[in-house]
């Protein structure tokens, strides 16, 4: 499960690191993103522009949008069965924007967890890959994604049992095409990201709290 997130980069460096898509009218740096928050997505409709979405999938046929809290994630294994996001991964797929995720980790003999803030190593921003539905309770639409899991590489397995599907930006292209696409075409990309090219370290029990959002967030402990 990934419960958390980060996207640090100022407004100025958010369009330098992603050239190809328009950055929304207001942005701001991000240290301590929590489900059911607006968080950063490109979707799947052919514009190419940074939005924000609220974090919990809401399926079109639910009655009550307090199912997405428990949408925030999907596994990737099961995808193409699931009736919450069958119809999403064949039609409307999304990118997350981060730099940066959190995890907890159980210490041998200590009470509590640590929490590990989780970058690439060469510390560039990434997307992370999602769906998204559109919920119509009545004239005004809710606008909901969900973060796509799958297992760990060797740098995560010790800490959790899924790390969430960090596409390479080779993959961004046919992830966000906006043609109907069958799984098999997609299940390839849904891949844990090279271990070698990630690293973990301890930050502040200050991230527990969502409340708390500030560069203090991801400093290492």
């Amino acid at each position: 499960m990934c419960g958390r997130f980060f996207m640090t980069l100022e407004a100025e460096d958010l369009e330098a690191a992603f050239p190809d898509f328009k950055p929304p009218a207001e942005w701001r740096p991000r240290y301590n993103i929590a489900p059911t928050q607006p968080v950063p997505v490109v979707i799947n409709d052919g514009q190419q522009r940074i939005t924000f979405l609220q974090w919990g999938l809401v399926p079109a046929w639910a009655k009550d949008p307090a199912i997405g809290s428990r949408l925030i994630n999907a596994r990737a294994e099961t995808l193409a069965e699931k009736p919450s996001f069958r119809a999403a991964y064949r039609q409307r797929r999304c990118l997350i924007l981060a730099d940066g995720f959190y995890e907890w980790r159980v210490e041998p003999g200590q009470r509590g967890k640590t929490p590990l803030a989780i970058r690439l190593r060469s510390g560039a921003p990434f997307a992370f890959a999602g769906l998204w539905e559109v919920w119509h309770p009545d004239d005004t639409p809710l606008l909901t994604c969900t973060l796509i899991t799958t297992e760990p590489n060797a740098l995560l397995a010790p800490i959790h049992n899924r790390m969430p599907v960090i596409l390479p930006r080779s993959a961004y292209a046919g992830w966000l095409d906006p043609a109907e696409r069958a799984p098999h075409d997609l299940q390839s990309l849904l891949a844990p990201y090279p271990a070698e090219e990630m690293i973990a370290y301890p930050v502040s029990t200050r991230v527990n709290d969502p409340a708390n959002e500030d560069p203090a967030c991801i400093a290492p402990a």
